[in-house]
């Protein structure tokens, strides 16, 4: 009976979150632009609703928990990042949008291709673009999992659900485009703020009398749980600052947050987002009492299992109904971000690959068919990923992150009158992308004590600077 409430309540308040979506996205004439950046007419709350929506997902709702449960201090990291992230924002997104509008651009593909003079170079973006978005689609699956496996009370089969879930926001995004998802981002955003409110404040008042009742009781149970280590480890204190550092200047590298840039109606839309967006991370800290909370209410949760942790707390101690509640925010915050990385993955291969590089599908009507097919593909290789190999959901983002803050020197260097060699830029992105990839097949999450994203990133840039020493410039 527990889990007929508690799912009940999941399924219904996602279909009708899709329904309410696909009815307002529904007047609105389709064409590319429309469908891959929205018409470029989104104002400063849609925006801000829509970038809400894709950064804050089921990593934010479910990982940072997770990570305050299992790890500690490592897990402040999530709390910096975005801060930093949108300070830099500020500065740099309007010039992007600018020469996007300007140029008619659609996908961060097409500013590299355009920026650089170089076909190639569009697609070796659009390609890595494609490859690293999977295991950020992955890991909404992974967030899927636990919330529906939890909400069913072990009952369901979680694989069988969160294919169902998975079909339903696929065939919405790709009938909705970009609009569909800025929509469902109002009702996720709405959810997620009232379900980590509750397990942020309720459950450490229930078991500690306040959120700082629960900090006490961590720092008396585990002294040093709070506090990072000096050595070479990898959650040190060198770890800590180079993954902030990774993830901040990669925050607006991915591909969905490209096309969230162009769909901007001006420059000054995105200044005002960069002000606003900061207030989001005040979240971060309900989470992180709520994974605090279950570390002493629900002990002994080791490796991925950390990220089931506070819900359940819920599970335990509440009615199915105030889990249902729970995990429709949950599934939400899944949801409606994987909507907008499955467009963006589309959208690169399709415009920049299949079109650009092989002049498959070049007619307006060709291309949208083709970017809706391979929502559905995307979709699939995420599935696969998630059948296959079971990460936490902090170990899928690093892995993204990894892979797309390879981008930020070129998009940087492309804001210049004068420009680096489109080879340049591109050997510096492989270069990025080997070391990353070695250290992934050995297994090392740092090198000397960095994260290895960003030492990737300190060999693509210097890849980058020795090869166009030796090429001429674009001017």
């Amino acid at each position: 009976m527990n889990a007929a409430v508690s799912l009940g309540i999941v399924g219904a308040g996602i279909l009708g979150v899709l329904i309410f979506a696909t009815l307002a996205a529904r007047r609105t004439n389709v064409d590319p632009q429309e469908y891959i950046v929205g018409g470029r007419s989104f104002g400063a709350l849609f925006l801000w609703l829509l970038l809400a929506g894709e950064i804050y997902t089921s990593f934010t709702f479910l990982g940072a928990a997770g990570w305050a449960y299992g790890k500690g201090a490592p897990a402040f990291y999530i709390l910096c990042y975005g801060t930093v992230a949108y300070i830099l924002s500020y500065f740099i997104l309007p010039p992007i949008w600018t020469i996007a509008k300007e140029r008619g651009l659609l996908t961060e593909a097409d500013f590299f291709a355009d920026r650089y003079g170089s076909r190639w170079l569009g697609i070796l973006v659009a390609s890595v673009g494609f490859i690293f978005l999977v295991p950020y689609v992955t890991l909404q699956l992974t967030g899927l999992e636990i919330l529906l496996r939890i909400a069913g009370y072990s009952t369901l089969n979680s694989a069988t659900a969160v294919g169902i879930a998975f079909a339903l926001i696929t065939v919405f995004v790709s009938a909705t485009g970009l609009r569909g998802t800025a929509w469902a981002s109002v009702a996720k955003d709405v959810a997620v703020l009232v379900a980590v409110l509750f397990a942020g404040i309720a459950l450490p008042i229930r078991f500690f009398g306040s959120p700082a009742g629960a900090i006490d009781r961590v720092l008396a149970a585990r002294p040093h749980w709070m506090t990072l280590t000096s050595d070479l480890s990898a959650q040190s204190t060198t770890w800590f600052v180079s993954t902030v550092v990774l993830t901040a200047l990669g925050f607006f590298m991915w591909p969905q947050s490209f096309a969230a840039v162009f769909s901007a109606r001006d420059a000054g839309t995105l200044r005002r987002n960069a002000i606003f967006l900061p207030f989001y991370q005040l979240m971060l800290l309900l989470v992180y009492f709520a994974g605090f909370t279950a570390l002493l209410v629900v002990p002994g949760l080791k490796g991925t299992a950390a990220d089931q942790s506070f819900l359940l707390v819920v599970q335990r101690y509440y009615p199915a109904w105030t889990l249902g509640l729970v995990a429709f925010a949950g599934c939400l915050a899944a949801l409606v971000p994987a909507s907008g990385q499955v467009l963006g993955a589309a959208s690169l291969f399709a415009k920049n690959v299949a079109g650009d590089g092989f002049g498959f599908a070049t007619s307006d009507a060709a291309r949208l068919r083709l970017t809706r097919v391979l929502v559905i593909v995307v979709a699939a290789l995420a599935l696969g990923w998630w059948l296959s190999a079971r990460n936490s959901l902090v170990g899928l983002l690093l892995i993204g992150y990894s892979g797309v803050t390879q981008f930020f020197p070129g998009v940087m260097l492309a804001l210049g009158a004068a420009r680096p060699a489109a080879a340049a830029i591109g050997a510096g992105i492989v270069a990025g992308i080997a070391v990353v990839g070695v250290a992934a097949a050995l297994g090392a999450p740092t090198i000397f004590g960095l994260n290895v994203g960003l030492f990737a990133l300190l060999i693509n840039a210097a890849t980058a600077f020795g090869t166009n020493a030796a090429l001429p410039s674009r001017r």
